[in-house]
Formats: C-alpha cells, structure tokens, sequence
C-alpha cells in the first residue's frame, strides 16, 4: 500500500475532479498542488511511479499527470502498465516531462498519453489542458449530458431518460448512476464505489451499495432492456451497455 508520505490525502476540494500529481520534485509538487487546488481540484501525489500506481489501482482518480523520468518505475513504463489493464486503459493521462524532441513527444502520445507538455511550462495553460482533456474523455465533469445505448443521464437538469421515459432516482442512486457511466467497462470494488459516491469519510457499511445496486437496476430495467450494470463476481460491478444495446 502507499504509505502516508508517498500520496497525499484529497484536498479540501472533495467534488472537484481528482487529479493525481506522480511527481518526484517536491517543489514543482508543491507548485501543480497550489495551482490545482486553487482552480477546483482535489489533488493527490505520489514521488515515483510504483507508487502512483498502486495509488491508481487503490483510488483511481479523474486524471493523472505523469513526470517521463520518474524513479522505481518511468513515466512511459507507467503509462504502458495503465494502457494494458482493462480498468485503467481510458484513465486520462497528461504526460509532463523536460524532454522536448518531437520524437519524445510522438513515443508519449503513442505510449497512450492523452497530451503531452514540457517543463518549463505555465500552470494556467497546463489546467486549460487539463480542462480540454477532461470535456474530450469525461463529459459530465463538465455538465454534459452522458448517453449510453438508450440511456441519457443530464448532470445539470439531474435527470436521466431511458427509451424516451424518465427514470426517477434517488440523488445517491443518480451519483452511483453517473460514477458508473463516466467511466464504461471499468469494474469497481464496493469499497471503491463507497469512496467515490458516499465519500472517503462515510461510516456507511459495504452491503449498502448492494441494496442501491440493486435499486438502480429495478428503477432503470423495464422488461425485455438489458441490464446495464455487470456484476463481477468478487470484485465489484462495472457499467457495460454498448451504443447497440436496447431492448431485446
């Protein structure tokens, strides 16, 4: 597990987007911290790439940005690890690095990072890219509608349509909902969910998010549509309706 100096608890910014800063220089950590916090994130750290790694499997977060020369393990073998897992393949990765050649720059990209800057760089332009990538790859961050097959859900207006009808839920079930649609296919622990719904500091029980689990799909399953929500046996529940999918 990270230990407590490898990654910092969440800011004071708990439902702000979460970005995790894998970073060895404290002073240039100290710096995106500021600068994140103040633009509306919860920031979370760690000084190698072995750490940032368990701290993405532990707590995925909305986005990473990603130092090129990090210790124990490299910003690209870090990116690598993250695009071969099914559950962390569509995490957006911002690769920041003092390495400027364009043959750098295209190994990144190809690497899977989703935008590339080098140091020195402006915090202001590094938040407006972090923005840009967030509206391309997590839509309802930025209070876009997210659709998946039949199924709309409007972050704004909070409310979700299936078939043209209106599902009606409750505001835990609605988070639950929209965790699970913004991130298609990822399969989630209870305890993962917990954290990312209730919160970090919920006294709420495990078999809590099965009784919600199960009120979600009774509130979104008319007969003959697929279940949206998969069931991963002992490990979590994943969203997976396809554009495809739909009554059947």
């Amino acid at each position: 597990m990270p230990s407590a100096d490898a990654a910092s608890s969440r800011a004071a910014n708990a439902d702000g987007p979460r970005v995790l800063v894998i970073e060895d220089d404290p002073h240039l950590v100290e710096l995106l911290s500021y600068n994140l916090e103040a633009a509306g994130f919860a920031v979370a750290t760690a000084p190698d790439g072995e750490e940032g790694w368990l701290c993405v499997l532990e707590d995925p977060p909305d986005l990473a940005i990603v130092d090129w020369m990090l210790p124990e393990l490299s910003g690209i073998e870090l990116c690598r690890r993250l695009r071969r897992r099914k559950d962390t393949r569509n995490l957006p990765i911002i690769m920041l690095t003092a390495r400027s050649e364009e043959g750098d720059r295209v190994r990144g990209l190809e690497t899977g990072a989703d935008d590339y800057v080098t140091k020195p760089f402006s915090p202001r332009e590094l938040i407006a890219r972090i923005h840009a990538v967030l509206r391309r790859v997590r839509p309802a961050l930025h209070g876009e509608t997210l659709t998946a097959g039949d199924i709309m859900l409007d972050p704004v207006a909070h409310k979700v349509r299936r078939n043209g009808r209106e599902i009606h839920l409750s505001p835990t079930e609605f988070r639950l909902l929209r965790h699970l649609m913004e991130h298609p296919g990822r399969v989630f622990s209870r305890e993962q969910l917990l954290d990312a719904v209730w919160g970090l500091d919920s006294d709420i029980e495990i078999r809590t998010v099965d009784v919600h689990i199960r009120r979600l799909r009774k509130a979104l399953n008319a007969p003959g549509e697929a279940d949206p929500i998969r069931t991963v046996r002992a490990a979590g529940y994943a969203f997976d309706l396809s554009p495809t999918d739909g009554p059947a």
